[in-house]
């Protein structure tokens, strides 16, 4: 017998790929937020964190996962800032 007939039904769930893990958002990111300055880099991270909370919430992220997911994402695109630097450094 199988364990939902056990069990009763479960209810399923969905699994969102990490937007750490997304490799070209993440970079696209990055150099978009290194090439901006001053308000305007304060006002493209906001809108870039907030759509893409507000993406996860509407395709039925819980709340904490979907904090987690920005957390994670913001901090992909530090270090891929730092990579961008480190390659302009080693340039000359």
């Amino acid at each position: 017998m199988s364990s939902q007939a056990m069990n009763g039904p479960t209810t399923p769930t969905i699994a969102f790929f990490p937007l750490a893990n997304r490799r070209d958002l993440v970079r696209r990111s990055a150099i978009e937020l290194d090439r901006l300055n001053g308000y305007a880099a304060t006002e493209f991270w906001k809108m870039t964190c907030r759509g893409l909370g507000n993406e996860l919430l509407e395709l039925g992220c819980p709340e904490d996962e979907m904090r987690a997911e920005i957390m994670d994402f913001q901090a992909a695109v530090q270090i891929e800032l730092m990579w961008l630097h480190r390659e302009e450094a080693a340039q000359g």
